[in-house]
């Protein structure tokens, strides 16, 4: 198995990838650190990790009581403890984001992890509301995207079928 992966991962890394960013911990953190023994290095990520987002039950916040934030606590110090050089932090709630920032001596990155964080990441095709759908309440649209892109698409769709585009000017 870590043949396969590695093998894997060394494509990612000649297409030009300086990293790969690993979800969970637990058995996972073995792999992990024969990857970055490897000499790639990784991010790790925990919380809420879509990958598996239908095995834990959905977008649901994890960390919420004190046994599974005491395991979040421990996942991210093996993480750490394993060379990654950052962690993820998703969908947990903030005073628990904060005190993994604290117990690691690494950079945490927060989506939907609150303001206690080393860093904020949000995916690019959220911030830009490219789905009309996906509303967590992390989530903060800078841009409707999913409207722009949708009354583009009519407009060309409508000028198609009355024939006004191509017109001269977009004609050779």
């Amino acid at each position: 198995m870590i043949n396969l992966l590695w093998k894997q991962f060394d494509k990612f890394i000649k297409l030009g990838a300086n990293a790969v960013k690993i979800e969970g911990a637990g058995s996972n953190v073995i792999t992990i650190k024969h990857i970055i023994d490897s000499g790639i290095p990784v991010m790790g990520h925990i919380g809420l990790t879509p990958q598996s987002v239908n095995s834990i039950g959905g977008y649901v916040l994890q960390g919420k009581n004190d046994k599974t934030a005491h395991q979040l606590i421990l996942d991210a110090k093996a993480l750490e403890d394993a060379g990654c050089f950052s962690i993820v932090l998703e969908m947990i709630p903030a005073w628990l984001a904060k005190e993994i920032t604290e117990s690691v001596h690494l950079p945490t990155i927060g989506i939907g992890a609150g303001a206690y964080t080393s860093g904020q990441v949000l995916v690019l095709h959220d911030l830009l509301g490219l789905s009309k759908s996906f509303n967590p309440k992390f989530l903060k649209k800078y841009l409707n995207g999913y409207e722009l892109i949708k009354d583009a698409l009519n407009r060309y769709d409508n000028e198609v079928k009355l024939k006004t585009f191509p017109s001269e000017k977009e004609s050779y």
